[in-house]
């Protein structure tokens, strides 16, 4: 076993060794976006010069961090040191204290529902609810809203997806073609 492990390892060092290259790069990148390795004017010094090294390379996945890196830098030195503004999209998130798409695909969770998609323009303000509001609701603050309609873009919604099930199941097909079909003949 030691054996063929030994020849798999040799036949991929040289890809090893690159890749190795390759992560030692991406840790000088991720060095120069740290607050706490040196100033802002600083780190953004090093972060060009990077840049230019990785743009001058013959090799095309340099090239391409290179231009990863251009497309970034407008955004990355913004402000100053003492700028207390969050550091990664996951804090700009917290900070903003909405739930974004990519955090439900972390916890393996990828799609918000049929219910949220559906019933979104009435869900809307009672996900937003904590803005207006920042202390917990009690009954006397949503009972105006229990006799609330829909709004209308929500109630066409639902009858399209209802429209759409039944053009898409096997048993209920007929019957819709057949009641598109008689309605189609009363217009004319």
């Amino acid at each position: 076993m030691a054996g063929y492990i030994d020849r798999g390892l040799s036949s991929v060092q040289a890809a090893q060794e690159e890749v190795q290259h390759q992560v030692a790069e991406v840790r000088a990148i991720y060095a120069t976006l740290d607050p706490a390795s040196g100033s802002c004017d600083q780190r953004q010094a090093q972060f060009q010069a990077l840049q230019q090294q990785l743009q001058s390379s013959d090799d095309p996945t340099r090239q391409h961090m290179s231009q990863v890196m251009a497309s970034f830098e407008p955004g990355l030195f913004v402000g100053d040191d003492e700028a207390n503004g969050p550091q990664d999209n996951l804090d700009l998130e917290r900070w903003f204290r909405q739930p974004k798409g990519h955090e439900r695909r972390i916890h393996g969770h990828r799609h918000a529902g049929v219910r949220l998609v559906q019933e979104g323009p009435t869900l809307l303000l009672a996900l937003d609810a904590h803005i207006d509001h920042p202390e917990p609701f009690r009954a006397e603050d949503l009972r105006p809203y229990r006799h609330a309609p829909a709004p209308t873009c929500q109630r066409q919604a639902m009858h399209r997806r209802t429209v759409m099930r039944q053009a898409r199941s096997k048993k209920r097909r007929p019957l819709l073609l057949a009641d598109l079909e008689r309605r189609y003949l009363e217009d004319y």
